[in-house]
């Protein structure tokens, strides 16, 4: 079990939330989000900083769409971008050494068991299921492959041609429910009025023309690529994409656009709170080498709705507060798992 210290995000609790209603026809993939199929689905609001309001907004807009019905989990996504290349053309390889599309999916909201999805301007993709968080010690399975999945990209100008007068590119993915369902609750899709966990990252590194190609721009102190700025749907308040907590709230509605509107669930505040205290005991033992055991060694002067109960052994802990109702307990333990009992 890892028991390293765990970086406690800069940010208030405020995750962003969509309402995905149902598709109404039939999509042929072909990556263009200008066409009836997407008339249905709202844009989200642009693309932020990963660190969010730490960081200048993005200076290019992104932004996304979502539908479902019985068979997919449809994406579409618009990048503005005036230099659109890629090189990687392996399935699986780690997309994000080009400019990528993140799609980032915790069915059931216990920030285990998730799956990461990449892909570029070439339609090369990399899809991953991750076992926990890496902070836990948890492995990505590279191996795993959403199968059925479809994706389409499209390129409003030209790939790899840095004198052409590009606008954008945009990607269509549709990916299966039989294929989702392994991570979900019950192993089934979604039903109306439950939501997901859903997050979206637009990797973009800064690029300059040399003999007539693209390439990364490389800082002359370091000898290396400046660092690649990291642009998400809904902030982290941190440079890390796997603290699947701060996701988005992704809400299916059903074929009469029920629920429209979303409140966050008392139960979703609490979870907070415990994750809170879950960095704080990881951040604790690794200075003192033992968990703390008095509540109040973690919760400083902040403000708290909870009174936890704290459980421990040499290399375990377990922190449990009452759910909203009162009727079942909220826990987490030292790997991060979250659950209710």
């Amino acid at each position: 079990m890892n028991r390293n210290g765990v970086p406690e995000p800069n940010i208030t609790y405020a995750p962003e939330h969509y309402i995905c209603r149902r598709a109404l026809i039939p999509l042929d993939l072909d990556g263009r989000v200008d066409k009836p199929f997407w008339q249905a689905a709202e844009w989200t609001g642009d693309f932020v900083d990963i660190e969010g309001d730490l960081r200048p907004a993005p200076a290019k807009r992104t932004r996304v769409k979502m539908l479902w019905d019985d068979l997919y989990f449809y994406f579409a996504a618009e990048l503005m971008e005036d230099q659109i290349w890629a090189t990687l053309t392996e399935r699986d390889s780690v997309i994000f050494h080009d400019n990528d599309f993140e799609i980032f999916i915790d069915p059931d909201g216990d920030s285990h068991h998730y799956y990461e999805f990449e892909i570029n301007a070439l339609n090369t993709v990399w899809d991953l299921l991750l076992v926990k968080p890496y902070r836990d010690g948890g492995p990505p399975v590279n191996g795993w492959d959403i199968a059925g999945l479809k994706t389409a990209v499209h390129i409003d100008g030209k790939l790899n041609q840095p004198d052409a007068d590009n606008r954008k590119w945009s990607i269509e993915v549709a990916m299966p429910w039989t294929s989702l369902r392994e991570c979900a609750t019950g192993g089934r899709p979604p039903a109306a009025g439950e939501f997901w966990r859903v997050n979206f990252s637009r990797v973009e590194w800064q690029a300059e023309v040399h003999d007539g190609r693209y390439r990364k721009t490389v800082n002359p102190e370091s000898g290396r690529p400046y660092p690649e700025d990291n642009w998400v749907w809904s902030p982290m308040g941190i440079i890390n994409m796997h603290y699947p907590e701060l996701w988005g709230y992704v809400v299916f509605a059903d074929g009469n656009g029920e629920p429209s509107a979303f409140e966050l669930p008392a139960d979703e505040q609490i979870k907070w709170e415990l994750r809170r205290l879950y960095y704080r005991q990881r951040n604790y033992f690794e200075v003192h080498g033992v968990f703390a055991s008095d509540a109040k060694q973690l919760m400083g002067g902040d403000s708290w709705s909870i009174k936890p109960i704290i459980e421990t052994t040499s290399s375990l802990f377990q922190i449990k507060a009452p759910s909203a109702d009162r009727h079942s307990m909220l826990c987490i333990r030292e790997d991060g798992k979250l659950w209710k009992e």
